[in-house]
């Protein structure tokens, strides 16, 4: 069949981020059998061969019927090694029988179902910045497959990544085979986020839906934390924000702002009611005036209907969408985060309790990066003072405290000293960027619960920090 679609005028900064004009027009004519590539899910798994390298795409892009069978090869083929990032998508292949007869699993950001493996030997953890994670494939073997959920031809005729394009175009471009699992259910968003019809060797269709995931619920310290965060953000402002209880408290306090505008790696459900409230406009940005720029989107199925052919939304590629020079166009650009730990010269652990990988570096250094190059810019860094956690000896539950005055050994350094800005915790917000060491270990003293104060301030002179 011949395809007519529009597409965006280029596809580096210039020629398309920013644009305020509608999509230019470019008829490009593409003879395209679908129904010639379009194969039974037992037929794509024939298709691997030992030790090969099949990418999934990202959190909601995962191709649900492939991984749901994919445990039927595991005695016919060794050492598959399957790359995935935020895995939401249950299967038997993830039974450690299952790994240890043919899969690995190497990973940009871990969830719980990743982590119950961690100790199998057959999970490890990708260091990376979603801003470089589609650019891997320069530094490592090639990919003999990517396998992602899409969307069915939508307005322009195009099938597009289901819900984002963090990595998935670039794989793609240098896979040996390129499977996509077509289904009705997935979202259509406009953006960068298409694949030539030419270049998809095979369709799965399916009737699966993008794996979803349960909003947050805050708790009282969330809720805390999420007003002092509020105040610190005003009228006009572009934000980059993320999922869980903290973010979500934030989204709840934004009710009173105006024309706030969004540049964010992450489409969630929290910005969704922002934007349907009119909290989110988007009409004060300096470019993509108008619309809520994200790599990728992971939520509710409520979400993702309010993603569906939404001229509001824009998808971009994430080495884009996460380029500090990029996020740094809109002036008043202000990155969320939320950490696990931080010392008291104001390193970030936001991935690991020492050793043990919870999550990922994500797009956390990017995004606090960008927003501080961005004209009265800010990043801000959100953690509870305090976790509890089961003494293995006494079996007994002790508080401990998350600003520390040297982070865990084997903690990894998410976001550096260098590049840390505010910091806010249920007692209190302060300003770390431009402050000394011995500034900044009484500055997150005062934050801490009042029970480690005192040793906190112990401990920063027992290291030097101040006299």
């Amino acid at each position: 069949m011949v395809v007519r679609f529009h597409h965006l005028g280029g596809a580096v900064f210039g020629e398309w981020f920013g644009q305020q004009a509608p999509y230019a027009t470019v008829d490009w004519a593409f003879v395209t059998d679908y129904a010639s590539k379009t194969i039974s899910v037992d037929r794509a798994l024939a298709l691997i061969k030992d030790h090969d390298v099949i990418t999934m795409g990202l959190g909601a892009n995962e191709p649900s019927s492939f991984l749901k069978a994919l445990h039927t090869v595991a005695n016919d083929v060794e050492d598959i090694t399957i790359q995935n990032c935020l895995s939401l998508v249950p299967g038997e292949y993830l039974a450690e029988e299952n790994l240890r007869k043919a899969f690995r699993i190497e990973t940009w950001f871990m969830t719980p179902a990743l982590r119950r493996l961690s100790s199998t030997g057959r999970v490890s953890y990708i260091p990376n910045s979603i801003r470089l994670a589609g650019l891997r494939r320069n530094h490592h073997r090639t990919s003999t497959m990517l396998v992602s959920l899409a969307s069915t031809p939508g307005p322009d005729g195009l099938i597009r990544f289901a819900c984002g394009n963090v990595y998935e175009e670039r794989i793609a471009s240098a896979a040996k085979c390129r499977i996509l699992e077509v289904t009705p259910n997935a979202p259509w968003c406009g953006g960068n986020n298409f694949i030539d019809p030419d270049s998809i060797d095979y369709i799965i269709e399916s009737d699966e839906a993008p794996a979803a995931v349960p909003s947050a619920t805050p708790n009282d310290k969330d809720m805390v934390i999420g007003h002092t965060i509020a105040d610190l953000i005003n009228d006009g402002d572009c934000l980059q924000i993320g999922i869980g209880g903290i973010p979500n408290a934030v989204c709840q306090y934004l009710h009173d702002k105006r024309d706030l505008g969004i540049h964010t790696e992450m489409m969630t459900t929290g910005i969704m009611d922002l934007m349907k409230s009119g909290i989110v406009n988007n009409s004060r940005k300096q470019v993509d005036t108008g619309l809520t720029v994200f790599a990728f989107g992971a939520g509710t199925p409520e979400l993702y209907a309010f993603m569906n052919n939404n001229n509001d939304l824009f998808t971009g590629r994430g080495e884009d969408i996460n380029n500090p020079v990029v996020i740094a166009r809109n002036d008043n650009q202000v990155s969320i985060n939320t950490t696990v730990e931080i010392d008291l010269t104001g390193q970030c652990c936001s991935e690991s309790v020492g050793t043990s990988l919870i999550s990922g570096s994500g797009g956390q250094s990017d995004t606090a990066v960008g927003a501080q190059y961005s004209k009265n810019g800010r990043s801000i860094i959100a953690l509870y003072s305090t976790v509890e956690k089961l003494n293995p000896v006494t079996r007994e539950t002790e508080v401990m405290s998350k600003i520390v005055p040297m982070l865990r050994p084997g903690a990894g350094v998410t976001l550096s000293r260098n590049d840390v800005d505010w910091v806010v915790t249920e007692y209190g917000a302060v300003q770390l960027r431009g402050t000394s060491i011995r500034e900044r270990a009484r500055l997150l003293a005062s934050i801490a619960h009042p029970a480690f104060r005192d040793d906190l301030l112990a401990s920063a002179r027992e290291l030097g920090y101040m006299e």
